[in-house]
């Protein structure tokens, strides 16, 4: 007898063929989000679960799944899951690490420009009829080329980030909880700072780090009053790494130059005085969102459900732990 399995958001056509030999896949392909109750009673009697960033996995919901063996979840990041709860459960839990690192780059980047040269406020300028002609003022940025970039969080997205800045011969700071070896600094044209140098010093700031009770509001008020008012802020990372009313506060003040976001608090809500702001560039969580990548994030994450089921090994298991 297969075992059965929940797929909670839609998921690629490749992935279900290549699941449904393993097991009896229950798939959300109409692709609205399970309520708590909901994702309770879809897990009642399923061994198995892909999850999205969208879905809760804590003790609360463990209690009423006790067939449940694996979580395997469709993101590298993987706040959205109660680690410890999963192996006090007895329940593998696995993410996607290395598929997405250099998509979120090139997003970074997608956004660094747009924000140092105000892209959207261009555009909607233009859309809305109000360009006249040329004048020598107009809409002035700021310049890329040979700025310094502050990178906090020097994981894979963080290192691709700071290779991609040599083409803009830019001075490449970066912190993070473990600096890296000389070999690698080297070949990313890094060089380590702390936080307070990188506030103070970086034109262009970028947040790659992960989200957890000790990054929660990384940069809040007084983070941002130490930053150049000639700075940009670049989020890419998850939401709550920024506290999003210091950020409104600070650029609508004038006391950074601007923002650009692809995350944000309690998303998908976020922040309303966003919108009201033209120094922001705003994105809808799509840093990773090439076909390509996502497609290898959820057959990343369907080879750690298969693994996890039939071996007991998958590749990607965040709590070896469960396994003592």
């Amino acid at each position: 007898m297969k075992s059965k399995i929940l797929i909670t958001r839609e998921v690629f056509q490749e992935v279900l063929d290549y699941l449904q030999p393993y097991f009896e896949i229950s798939a959300n392909q109409e692709d609205a989000p399970f309520d708590a109750p909901t994702l309770a009673r879809r897990l009642a009697d399923r061994d198995g679960v892909m999850t999205a960033l969208t879905d809760r996995v804590d003790s609360a919901l463990l209690d009423h799944c006790p067939k449940l063996k694996a979580v395997c979840n469709i993101a590298v990041g993987y706040n959205n899951i109660a680690v410890a709860a999963c192996t006090a459960h007895g329940v593998m839990a696995t993410n996607t690490p290395g598929v997405l690192d250099n998509s979120t780059a090139d997003f970074t980047w997608a956004l660094i420009l747009a924000t140092a040269r105000r892209l959207t406020e261009a555009e909607a300028y233009l859309r809305n009829g109000e360009w006249k002609g040329w004048h020598l003022k107009q809409l002035l940025g700021v310049d890329v080329y040979r700025a310094t970039l502050g990178i906090f969080g020097m994981g894979r997205i963080g290192q691709a980030v700071a290779r991609r800045a040599e083409g803009f011969e830019m001075t490449v700071l970066y912190n993070s909880r473990t600096p890296l070896s000389d070999v690698i600094e080297q070949h990313c044209g890094a060089a380590y700072a702390t936080k307070n140098e990188i506030l103070e010093k970086a034109d262009i700031i970028t947040l790659n780090l992960p989200y957890s009770a000790e990054t929660h509001h990384f940069i809040g008020a007084k983070e941002l009053a130490k930053m150049k008012p000639t700075a940009i802020l670049i989020n890419v990372a998850r939401g709550g790494v920024i506290d999003d009313q210091a950020l409104v506060d600070a650029l609508s003040s004038g006391l950074i130059l601007g923002a650009g976001l692809d995350v944000f608090e309690n998303e998908p809500r976020f922040h309303s005085a966003f919108l009201k702001l033209k120094n922001v560039v705003l994105a809808p969580h799509i840093a990773s969102s090439t076909r390509a990548t996502r497609l290898a994030m959820a057959m990343t994450a369907a080879r750690n459900l298969a693994a996890a089921l039939t071996t007991g090994n998958p590749p990607n298991l965040l709590n070896p732990e469960v396994k003592g």
